[in-house]
């Protein structure tokens, strides 16, 4: 197992700079997520630790060990690709074994590996079949067992789960999650799904534009966004954001008046800002309280459509002064339908408050 830590890593193409001075440290046997919208870095990010990138400049550790110059064979990490990159000629065993066969090992090595990852993965009945025979799920495995058997101080995983259908993209979280669980070892897995993120990582780090936004614990990132950036980005569906001027400010309340025309208030020490600065006030879709009667604390609208999921309802409703679609999260049975009047409820401490530079206000919850 291994740690990493960057030090200024800053990677280019030509006169392009896509990551800027990264510092970021993965502890031993931590997993470790990069998520971000496409074009970030993230994936740049990965493929510098694998050595398939060369790094412009800063450093990069494994283990101890500075490693931007020692070539990929040689960093104890294993990949494992969105294709799955199988070799079609030869069987599931064969496959897992091929590496193991290059790096000198002997066949009573090698099969005991095998034995050991098929075991692991609970592919043990399909280690004579070929990548034809296999299902996604089953190929997705395979890579991974691939990976396994090398037992590499760092697992590297560049979004392995994309080829797959949504169900099947479920039941791999919980193999993954168990699979990190069970072997201990410090895994860097990179994805743009925040649901993905969210249910496997340790910690993630939100990239944006080739910097870190935020790194940190999912419900660290999730309850304490850092900025607009990762309130909107973390989470499904995205933290509802209306505009609007500060009123008022305490150590541990603020007044707001939204471009709506209502006046809310929000749990947050908002006292380094002056009286009529801009704000962003955030509220996610579970924590607005949406009825035909009026509230304390709240914003009306009016509902454009109403999704019934069975267990939950989404209601969509425009709000004066919001460009955005508001969106709240329901009760099933809750009555409201299109072209109702709504009243939104923002229960103080759990609104957000964005400076006009997007930086988070502390929350006092």
């Amino acid at each position: 197992m291994a740690d990493l830590k960057f030090k200024a890593l800053r990677k280019s193409f030509d006169q392009t700079e896509i990551l800027h001075g990264i510092d970021l440290d993965v502890a031993d046997g931590e997993f470790m997520v990069f998520v971000g919208p496409s074009g970030c870095g993230k994936s740049t990010m990965l493929r510098c630790i694998a050595g398939l990138e060369e790094i412009t400049s800063g450093e990069l550790h494994i283990g101890g060990q500075l490693v931007n110059d020692i070539p990929p064979s040689k960093r104890s990490i294993a990949m494992v690709f969105q294709s799955y990159a199988l070799y079609p000629h030869m069987s599931v065993a064969q496959n897992m074994a091929f590496g193991l066969k290059l790096a000198g090992l002997s066949q009573p090595e090698i099969n005991t590996a095998v034995q050991r990852a098929a075991q692991i993965l609970k592919i043990e009945p399909l280690l004579e079949r070929k990548p034809k025979d296999l299902s996604g799920g089953q190929r997705q495995r395979v890579a991974i067992g691939r990976a396994i058997v090398r037992k590499p101080g760092v697992f590297l995983f560049d979004e392995p789960l994309s080829n797959l259908d949504a169900a099947l993209r479920v039941q791999m979280r919980v193999e993954l999650a168990r699979l990190h669980r069970e072997l201990q070892t410090t895994m860097v897995y990179v994805t743009h799904d925040q649901v993905e993120a969210m249910t496997l990582a340790s910690r993630i780090a939100v990239f944006h534009a080739g910097v870190t936004e935020q790194v940190g614990t999912p419900m660290q990132l999730y309850h304490h966004p850092a900025n607009l950036f990762v309130a909107g980005f973390i989470g499904s569906p995205t933290m509802n954001f209306m505009p609007g001027k500060l009123e008022w400010a305490g150590n541990d309340r603020a007044e707001v008046r939204l471009d709506s025309g209502h006046f809310v208030t929000a749990n947050v020490d908002a006292t380094r800002l002056q009286h009529g600065a801009t704000v962003t006030l955030g509220v996610r879709p579970e924590h607005l309280q949406a009825s035909a009667q009026p509230g304390a604390n709240e914003v009306r609208g009016t509902v454009q459509a109403a999704e019934h999921l069975g267990d939950v309802t989404y209601l969509y409703l425009q709000v004066a002064g919001v460009p955005q679609t508001v969106v709240a999260r329901t009760d099933p049975e809750n009555p409201l339908t299109s072209g109702d009047a709504a009243h939104l409820v923002l229960p103080p401490h759990r609104c957000h408050l964005f400076d006009a530079q997007g930086l988070a206000l502390p929350r006092r919850t």
